[in-house]
């Protein structure tokens, strides 16, 4: 299966396209961990001997065996572990109905905050952001969102916003901000001192130190995804120069 996967990294794959496993591939457990066999990413479900592609995009690999698509899509779908950003939409009893932009609302536990007891409870009101992590993310369940990790810290998760201004971009465009050296998040993170939440759900949280400052970011971000690579660095340069 690695060398099918191999071959088809760049081409576009469409939903329902799937590739079998070899003999080689299958792991065993009485033999040794072998570092051969596929990792899938987000697009790709692996069920037994066969990977099938979940949403269109294109095929792309990173060595040594990694595997993911990469699409355009704005419909967030949640997956259990990816932290997102959210708004409170609904407080009812002891849980926050959180809306992630899925075809339905996360729920948020009060508990599920750091320090959080029956006593002393987190200050979280309607239309507040947060910046959560998915706990649970099945087709036949619930989503379920926590702002702690697993040793009951926050570590950056919790309520945040004040001042700033979140806009929403493709899924594609944020995993590629969040690329290890990528260029673009270079180029933003040098224009002004700013600070930026990313969630995987297409979600940016942006402050800058003026007002003004942010909404230069803030429609950077939502326009340089479909500009060329020169049209880019034309347009971070006028800006630097104080031409907008």
């Amino acid at each position: 299966m690695l060398s099918a996967l191999k071959e088809a990294q760049g081409r576009v794959l469409l939903p329902g396209d799937e590739f079998l496993c070899q003999a080689e591939d299958l792991l065993s457990l009485s033999a040794p961990g072998r570092r051969d066999t596929a990792v899938c990413g987000p697009g790709l479900r692996r069920s037994g001997d066969r990977v099938t592609v979940c949403v269109s995009g294109v095929l792309r690999h990173k060595p040594p065996n990694v595997f993911w698509i990469h699409s355009h899509g704005k419909r967030y779908v949640p997956v259990k572990g990816e932290c997102v950003v959210g708004v409170v939409s609904l407080k009812s009893g002891d849980v926050f109905k959180v809306d992630v932009g899925a075809s339905e609302p996360a729920s948020l536990s009060y508990l599920s905050f750091e320090g959080a007891t029956k006593r002393n409870r987190p200050n979280v009101q309607v239309g507040d952001l947060v910046y959560a992590q998915f706990l649970v993310a099945n087709k036949d369940m619930e989503p379920e969102l926590v702002c702690i990790d697993g040793s009951g810290r926050s570590n950056g998760l919790g309520v945040f916003g004040s001042g700033g201004l979140m806009v929403t971009v493709s899924l594609g465009l944020v995993r590629r901000l969040l690329s290890p050296g990528e260029e673009l998040m270079k180029d933003l993170s040098g224009l002004f001192p700013s600070e930026m939440v990313l969630g995987l759900n297409g979600r940016v949280w942006v402050k800058a130190s003026s007002l003004q400052q942010t909404l230069i970011l803030s429609n950077l971000l939502q326009s340089c995804e479909s500009l060329l690579p020169d049209q880019r660095r034309a347009l971070f340069a006028r800006v630097r120069q104080g031409a907008l």
